[in-house]
């Protein structure tokens, strides 16, 4: 943030409810003596619909939070910046995806540089290095790690999740309650403030649908059909939904290697911790057999490496890979230079020389380019399984750095 403000007129703060923007930007503001001004008060949020040119009004740093709220304001703000265009002029938080928001007057193209806060990750909680991503770029298949954690305390962290809220609360009866009216208040005020609901539980419905496929193939016709609404309605709430950061979609990736890849998005909840509460299972719960431990550690890990690249120094963009054959490839990160490492998430705490199927798969297909293939399991140990194939520890995301 501070680095944005250097030299970036506007900057933009977008992220879920309840991920710690409000704090973070009040810690900004208090150092730089910012105008301070909130859009869930009514008062704030009239004067604004009143005289966007007025409110935006201020010879130095102004701090406006919940922009989303009245997004007239960017087009009295683009005028404010573009007769004085020194950086730092502005910092705007959001909890909607701001440039999704129906009839956006403007973006601030060239003017606004948008940082993504997202609930706390794991090394975040623990006070660990958290450089995952920009360890197995450098060292590849060389990278080695050896992790305490059990799988009880994976599944502990996966009910927890990272809202400051909920980390904050030991008692899981009271973070229970904290998911419930987190969930309440986003379906009530932020999905109701993008767009109408006709069916509101219909809606809720959706919602747990997805919790029981974070880290899945999202497939739009699968839940009309199991959900029993029209294709068109499941698709405009899934957008919705990511809107809000409630899920994020994983694109498929190809690189044109090979005309039977599927191109549908997997689906991951944002946060854990929620998707549990959403499924009604606890820590225990979780690791008796049959239960939701594989799907939701998968959509853990995908949300843990989402946070890490926004501060990773490699420039990774994440995605999923699977063909019409069901060789899949839980996650593939490719760097700038076409570097590729593949990730395949395993809830057990024993790995199989099947497991890298995918992963080998990928290797062949782009030869030099490969970089590494890991299957992160619950295990403690990093053990070889071939040429650039390792199988490590799952807790090697937030304590490798």
């Amino acid at each position: 943030m501070r680095e944005a403000l250097g030299d970036t007129r506007v900057v933009l703060l977008n992220g879920p409810r309840q991920a710690g923007k409000r704090a973070l930007v009040r810690k900004l503001a208090k150092e730089r003596a910012a105008e301070w001004r909130d859009l869930d008060s009514t008062v704030a949020r009239q004067a604004a619909l009143a005289d966007p040119d007025g409110f935006v009004d201020f010879p130095c740093l102004m701090v406006i939070n919940e922009i989303q709220r009245v997004p007239e304001l960017l087009l009295a703000i683009k005028a404010q910046v573009d007769q004085d265009p020194r950086p730092g002029r502005y910092v705007l938080t959001g909890s909607s995806r701001l440039l999704a928001l129906r009839d956006l007057p403007d973006t601030l193209p060239g003017r606004m540089e948008t940082i993504e806060l997202w609930p706390f990750s794991q090394g975040e909680i623990d006070g660990t290095a958290d450089g995952f991503v920009d360890a197995v770029f450098s060292e590849g298949a060389e990278l080695r790690h050896t992790s305490q954690v059990s799988r009880p305390d994976y599944a502990a962290r996966l009910v927890r999740g990272g809202f400051p809220e909920a980390v904050a609360r030991a008692d899981v009866r009271r973070r229970a309650r904290f998911f419930d009216s987190y969930l309440g208040d986003l379906i009530a005020r932020d999905v109701q403030q993008l767009t109408e609901i006709e069916r509101r539980p219909e809606l809720q419905a959706l919602i747990r649908l997805l919790a029981a496929r974070s880290g899945q193939l999202l497939v739009g016709n699968a839940l009309s059909s199991e959900l029993g609404a029209s294709a068109s309605t499941v698709h405009r709430y899934i957008a919705l939904l990511e809107e809000v950061f409630l899920i994020k979609r994983i694109p498929a990736w190809s690189r044109n290697l090979s005309s039977r890849a599927v191109g549908t998005p997997k689906v991951a909840f944002v946060d854990s911790g929620l998707a549990a509460n959403v499924l009604g299972v606890d820590a225990r719960g979780l690791v008796r057999p049959n239960g939701a431990f594989g799907p939701l550690l998968e959509g853990f890990v995908l949300m843990e490496i989402a946070r890490q690249l926004t501060w990773a120094d490699e420039r990774v963009q994440l995605y999923h890979y699977r063909t019409k054959d069901h060789i899949e490839v839980d996650a593939v990160l490719e760097n700038r230079s076409g570097q590729v490492v593949g990730i395949e998430v395993k809830a057990a705490s024993t790995v199989r020389a099947e497991d890298f199927r995918g992963l080998r798969h990928l290797a062949h297909r782009l030869g030099d380019d490969f970089v590494a293939g890991l299957v992160l399991y619950t295990g403690t140990q990093t053990l070889p399984f071939g040429d650039r194939m390792r199988a490590m520890p799952v807790g090697a995301l937030w304590e490798v750095g």
